[in-house]
C-alpha cells in the first residue's frame, strides 16, 4: 500500500480507481478470415459468416433475392450493410431455420449486424446507432388452458 501525504493524493487514488474502463471490443475472426454471428429475431435462428468479397449474399445455399422474394424483405437483410456503407465489400454466408419468412429476414439482419461488429469493431457505433444490435425478443405467447387462443375466452351464452 502506498502511503498518502495530502487529502488530493488520497482523491486521485480514489477517482483512478472508481472509474472503469471502457469496454474494448476486440476483432473476433476464424482461421479463414470469417467472423461468425448468432441471430435470432420470433422463432427464427440464422448462423451468419461475414467474410471480405464482392458483396454476394447467400441464404440456405441460395442467393437471398430468390429466398426472401418480396422486396421488402431483401430490403430488411440489407439494411446492416448500406448503414454501414460496406455494400460490395463482404461476402454473406448464411443458414436460418424457424419461424416464418419476416422472422428469418429479421434473424439474417441481427446474424449479419453482430458479425459486421465482429470483423470491424469499428462499425459498431452505427449499427447499434440504426438499432440493428437490438435482438427484438417478442415472440408469441403460448395458448393457455381454458382459452380459445393466448387470451381470447370462449364466446359467452347465457342460456
Amino acid at each position: 500500500m502506498a502511503e498518502l501525504n495530502s487529502l488530493e493524493e488520497l482523491g486521485a487514488s480514489v477517482t483512478a480507481a472508481a472509474e472503469p474502463a471502457a469496454p474494448v471490443h476486440v476483432r473476433k475472426v476464424d482461421d479463414l478470415g470469417r467472423s461468425y454471428a448468432t441471430g435470432k429475431r420470433k422463432n427464427a435462428i440464422a448462423r451468419v459468416w461475414v467474410k471480405p468479397g464482392t458483396g454476394k449474399i447467400t441464404v440456405n445455399g441460395r442467393d437471398f433475392v430468390t429466398y426472401f422474394a418480396r422486396p421488402v424483405l431483401q430490403m430488411v437483410v440489407q439494411q446492416p450493410v448500406v448503414a454501414a456503407a460496406r455494400q460490395g465489400q463482404f461476402d454473406v454466408v448464411c443458414t436460418v431455420t424457424g419461424g416464418g419468412l419476416s422472422g428469418q429476414a429479421g434473424a439474417v439482419r441481427h446474424g449479419i449486424s453482430k458479425a459486421l461488429t465482429y470483423y470491424e469493431p469499428g462499425l459498431r457505433a452505427v449499427l447499434k446507432k440504426g438499432g440493428f444490435l437490438t435482438r427484438d425478443s417478442r415472440v408469441v405467447e403460448r395458448k393457455k388452458y381454458g382459452k380459445a387462443k393466448a387470451r381470447r375466452s370462449f364466446q359467452f351464452s347465457k342460456r
